[in-house]
């Protein structure tokens, strides 16, 4: 084999090596309309819950090594709902969220460890009211699949827990007996790969 041959054999299996690699990267898109963002929340001595029901993001996955895999989410932070508009205009307010100022929250991984079969400890950065702070997703893959119309799907689901202190949302010190610090966050994800 001579050297030009030698070089063309090496280049084709460079080629088939990267377009496999693209193959096995898969961006799929959340869909909002089948996942939810909720969260609880102690209350005296029961918890109360709500949910995000605006938010977007993008899941891209590595099929042949999940630990390769990144997720970036974005969330409307006014889109706060706890089944009581009083209480939801105050968590929007100066004393909590500030949506004026800070209207949306984000989170961006940095890493995905493998922790059982289908089970990962996503960790990253989440910005709320302009702070930052490195958390970590609980997280199971509940498989891929094929939708309505030959959609192909991802589903997921993860928790976390967060303390609002840590982002500046205490609210206001009479109410520091009333609510707890620590916020248990729940996020169940159907997501659609992008064509």
């Amino acid at each position: 084999m001579n050297r030009f041959t030698r070089f063309t054999a090496l280049a084709a299996l460079a080629v088939g090596f990267v377009q496999s690699s693209i193959a096995a990267v898969e961006t799929y898109t959340i869909d909002p309309v089948h996942s939810s963002l909720g969260f609880s929340i102690r209350h005296f001595v029961s918890k109360v819950p709500g949910t995000f029901t605006k938010f977007s993001g993008t899941i891209t996955v590595d099929r042949d090594n999940l630990e390769h895999s990144s997720v970036e989410a974005t969330i409307d932070v006014g889109s706060v709902n706890t089944a009581n508009e009083k209480r939801d205009n105050h968590l929007k307010s100066p004393d909590f969220f500030d949506v004026a100022n800070h209207g949306t929250a984000s989170f961006k991984s940095k890493s995905w460890k493998k922790t059982g079969e289908d089970t990962f400890d996503i960790v990253g950065d989440l910005t709320l009211h302009g702070v930052t702070k490195e958390v970590v997703l609980q997280t199971n893959l509940l498989g891929f699949g094929e939708g309505a119309r030959g959609a192909q799907l991802s589903g997921w689901e993860a928790t976390t827990t967060i303390k609002k202190s840590d982002f500046g949302v205490s609210g206001p010190a009479m109410l520091a007996k009333t609510l707890g610090d620590e916020v248990t966050v729940k996020i169940n994800i159907e997501a659609g790969k992008k064509s």
